[in-house]
Formats: structure tokens, C-alpha cells, sequence
């Protein structure tokens, strides 16, 4: 064997399977298409369940050196009204306290300690086979590679998935077309806040002392991924949604358009082929859940192949304790989206009664360790 595992994707849930595999004591190597990320230059918020994910890799220091902490949450209307907001302090504790960073500086975390030669850059899969004891990965550098074991972590438009043969099950199904990610001068936000009008919503979260990280989404018509969509859909919005979108709007290269996808999969593997993270359980980003299960993945897989020789087994046990978590977390997504779209002033009237429940009962199993 060349390895043991192959790994597919260094975004944050491949690395953080290298070096959970690592700390176990189990060879990997993590094949990456791209050289650099394509989205390093933006922002994340980590809730406590990544928070303690992270603390379990051994970056707890790093993430209080590095991460902003999110203290609270804030939820508005378009005009600015305050509908409700959380004590995530309170909530979650000083040891899960949720965090904000940039991708980049997480990534860096999270490959620290990996020898350089176990990320392969530059080269993606280009076919995939497997008998009962080994998986062999073509790349399209023509090189071959064989393992025990290949994870698919390649996120939502999984090549992995799509070679496992699935059938309708390997497509992700489209749940907004236009949504667009920034970094901006901060407008003046002091915690996460989002403002919402039915379909269109925005997120700013400060991540350090001067920059915002910015979400948004509408379902106004727009031409393709033209962000001029942007200014229009925001146009009546509060003087600080106006100010970060217009921030946005100058540097158009940072403005990093994708349509929100979803997968649900309810095969995570095919003999010795298994998903993880956003391969296996993307969601639209309603409760920031995608780093968090993929951190959990990562962590449990981990532990699963390590505590027994038989990695199918490993497998199907990773699969009964990891998809009960993931199918609550797209339940939850489900539920706040249907909120989303209620009209205006029943949302009103609603969200402030609906939303702090809502929150608890999303995150108060994800305190328990995964």
C-alpha cells in the first residue's frame, strides 16, 4: 500500500481528517485539486460544538489567539428592528464559546504539524476503483495511489460521491442560486446580525477590529451572478447594510458568488469509500453547522478506525453515530427556512417567541460531545 488512507480535499474537513488521522497514529495522504483555496480570504463563525471540536485537535490556544469571540447574536428586520437576540456567553459557556476567524488562519491551524508531503496539490481524482482490500485513486497527473481507505472530503461538488455510484442520490439539490460571501471594512456591527426581508437576508459578523465578514442572499431576479443584484435588493435597508454592501460593491473581485446547495445522501459509503463533511451533509448556512459537523466527522472517524482492524465495521459505525447529528441540523435548517419565508408581518410576530426556542433547541444537543 502506498498508504493507508487517501484522503480527497484539503479544505477544512479533509485537513482536519489528516490530522486527526494523524494524532492516531494512522497514515494519510490528502490529494487536493486546487494549490491554493479558493475561498482563504474570507471569514467563518465556529459555534461551540466546532469550538470544542478544535479543543479535542488540540487548537484551543490557537482559536482564542486567532478568533474574535461572537458574544452575541442579533436577529433584525429590514428596517433595523430588533426581533430578537441570544447570549451565545451565556448559552454556550467561556470553554464552547463560539468564535469568528478567517478560513485562511484556520486552515493554517489545522495543517500545523503535518509533514509537508502528506497534502498532494495540484492534481484532483480522475477515477476511483476498489476491491475487498484496497482503494486505488487515478490522478489526472496520471499517477496511481493505493490505500485501505479513501474519504471522500470534497465538498459539495464531491467527484468521490459521484464515483460511488449512487444514483440520484450523488447530485446536490439547488436551494438558492443567488448568494454572495465578502470582506469588508466593518460598517459597525459589534456582534453576528443578521437583517432579513422574506427571501433577502444578510449576515455581518466583525471578525477583527476591522473587518466585517459579510453573507447574502436573495431571491430577487438577478443576471447570472451579476453582484449590481446586490444594490438593489439592499436599497431600503438600515445606513449599515448600505455601507457594507457599497464596500463589497468596489472590490468586486472579493465578492465570491455560489448558489446554496444541499446533499442528502442517505448512503455515506460504498465499501471502502466514505464521505465526509459537505459531501455527505451540505445544508444551506442558517445555523453555521458546515466546518462544525465536518470538525465532528473528522474526530469520530477518526476515533472509529482506530479502535478496531476492521474498517467496514469502522465505517457503519462512524455512519449510526455521525447521521442522526447531520439529519438535526438539516431539521433545523428546514424549520428556520420555512420561518424565513413566512410574510413580513407574521415573521414579526412570530420570530421574537419563535426564534430564541428555535435556537435552543437547534444547539442544546450540540453541546453534547459528538
Amino acid at each position: 500500500m502506498d498508504h493507508r488512507v487517501i484522503i480527497v480535499g484539503a479544505g477544512i474537513t479533509g485537513t482536519a481528517m489528516a490530522r486527526a488521522l494523524s494524532a492516531k497514529g494512522i497514515d494519510a495522504v490528502v490529494v487536493e485539486k486546487r494549490t491554493v483555496a479558493a475561498d482563504d480570504g474570507l471569514a467563518i463563525n465556529l459555534p461551540g460544538n466546532a469550538i470544542a471540536a478544535l479543543d479535542r485537535l488540540g487548537l484551543a490556544e490557537d482559536v482564542t489567539r486567532l478568533g474574535m469571540p461572537v458574544r452575541r447574536r442579533e436577529y433584525r428586520t429590514a428596517s433595523g428592528r430588533l426581533l430578537f437576540q441570544v447570549d451565545e456567553d451565556a448559552f454556550w459557556g467561556e470553554s464552547m464559546r463560539p468564535h469568528a476567524m478567517l478560513r485562511g488562519d484556520l486552515l493554517r491551524m489545522l495543517g500545523s504539524g503535518l509533514e509537508e508531503t502528506s497534502i498532494l496539490r495540484g492534481s484532483g481524482i480522475a477515477r476511483l476503483e476498489q476491491d475487498q482490500r484496497t482503494v486505488t485513486a487515478t490522478l489526472e497527473n496520471g499517477h496511481t495511489l493505493n490505500a485501505e481507505l479513501l474519504i471522500g472530503a470534497d465538498g459539495v461538488h464531491s467527484l468521490t460521491r459521484e464515483a460511488m455510484g449512487l444514483g440520484e442520490q450523488r447530485k446536490p439539490s439547488l436551494i438558492g442560486s443567488a448568494s454572495w460571501r465578502f470582506m469588508v471594512p466593518n460598517p459597525g456591527v459589534d456582534c453576528w446580525t443578521v437583517f432579513a426581508s422574506g427571501g433577502t437576508v444578510i449576515l455581518l459578523m466583525p471578525v477583527n477590529q476591522g473587518q466585517a465578514y459579510g453573507w447574502a442572499m436573495t431571491e430577487q431576479p438577478s443576471n447570472g451572478d451579476a453582484p449590481a443584484v446586490l444594490e438593489n435588493a439592499f436599497a431600503n435597508f438600515p445606513s449599515v447594510v448600505r455601507q457594507a454592501i457599497g464596500a463589497a460593491l468596489a472590490e468586486p473581485s472579493r465578492l465570491y458568488h455560489s448558489p446554496l446547495l444541499d446533499v442528502r445522501t442517505g448512503d455515506w459509503s460504498r465499501g471502502r469509500i466514505v464521505l465526509a463533511g459537505d459531501s455527505a451533509h451540505a445544508m444551506a448556512p442558517v445555523w453555521a453547522q458546515g466546518a462544525a459537523l465536518g470538525l465532528e466527522d473528522a474526530l469520530v472517524l477518526a476515533q472509529e478506525l482506530s479502535d478496531t482492524s476492521d474498517w467496514i465495521e469502522a465505517i457503519n459505525k462512524y455512519e449510526a453515530r455521525r447521521k442522526p447529528r447531520a439529519a438535526h441540523v438539516q431539521a433545523a435548517t428546514d424549520g428556520m427556512s420555512r420561518a424565513a419565508k413566512l410574510p413580513q408581518w407574521l415573521r414579526s410576530l412570530v420570530l421574537p417567541i419563535v426564534g430564541p426556542k428555535r435556537y435552543a433547541s437547534t444547539y442544546e444537543p450540540l453541546k453534547n460531545r459528538a
